[in-house]
């Protein structure tokens, strides 16, 4: 049960920047994690698939995907205005010049979002 209880930890931080880079591979390290069990071959597996899905370019419709999901945590407590924002940022996103994810991180940090707050994809580790 530990192994099980690291790896959920690690998936939790991981998952946002996972989806972020390839959702085949978030959708197939979500499934490893269904049973609540773990083993070697699942452990092989988890590797492979962070392993591709890290390698993957960043694609604008995939991490467009991740900060919506991120943003879910904000949709009901955030104001008017951060809400207006936000909706500017994405109708103006360019990957080039990202805009949003400083404003989820700022969000993030002002709500003390748990989950959040240990999000590679936020805040990446050193």
């Amino acid at each position: 049960m530990k192994k099980i209880a690291e790896r959920q930890k690690e998936w939790a931080s991981l998952k946002y920047l996972v989806l972020a880079k390839s959702q085949p591979d978030y959708k197939a390290i979500r499934k490893l994690f269904a049973d609540n069990n773990w083993d070697t071959e699942k452990e092989w597996a988890f590797r492979k698939y962070l392993q591709h899905a890290l390698a993957q370019p960043t694609k604008k419709e995939d991490l467009l995907n991740a900060y919506q999901h991120v943003w879910g945590y904000f949709k009901t407590k955030a104001t008017d205005e951060e809400r207006q924002h936000y909706q500017s940022l994405i109708e103006n996103f360019s990957i080039n010049e990202d805009e949003v994810l400083p404003f989820l991180k700022k969000l993030t940090v002002k709500y003390q979002e748990p989950y959040l707050l240990q999000s590679v994809l936020l805040f990446p580790k050193a």
